[in-house]
């Protein structure tokens, strides 16, 4: 839950309210009643209009702008790669990093026996 006062961006209009989208604004109050939909109400400076919003319409600035730096950070690395030919990079950043968590997770896979042995230490206590 938003806390009052917090700077957030519209990101989408479910209701078709006629949103201003990707606009800023300020949560000014909560909408408490159990019977309505929105969640929040909503002061958009720029338009000097309330609205009431449900909170799936509505992000925090601060996420927005790290989703946008995580995506850039990726582009540019991506870039790296296909201009220096490393294909192990490129690889990497396509899928994510899972060569890495393959690795670790091959590491610590037990027998058999061992397992049942902790299985039963456990019953057991």
């Amino acid at each position: 839950m938003l806390r009052l006062g917090q700077k957030i961006v519209i990101i989408g209009d479910s209701f078709e309210q006629n949103l201003p989208i990707g606009e800023y604004g300020y949560i000014i109050a909560y909408d408490r009643n159990a019977d309505n939909v929105f969640d929040y109400v909503v002061r958009i400076p720029k338009v000097n209009k309330h609205y009431f919003v449900p909170g799936a319409d509505v992000e925090l600035e601060e996420v927005l702008i790290q989703q946008e730096v995580d995506r850039l950070e990726r582009e540019a690395l991506i870039d790296f790669a296909l201009a220096t030919k490393n294909e192990e990079l490129f690889r990497r950043v396509m899928n994510g990093d899972t060569e890495e968590v393959v690795a670790e997770t091959n590491k610590e896979v037990q027998s058999k026996e061992d397992f049942i042995k902790q299985v039963n230490l456990r019953a057991w206590i």
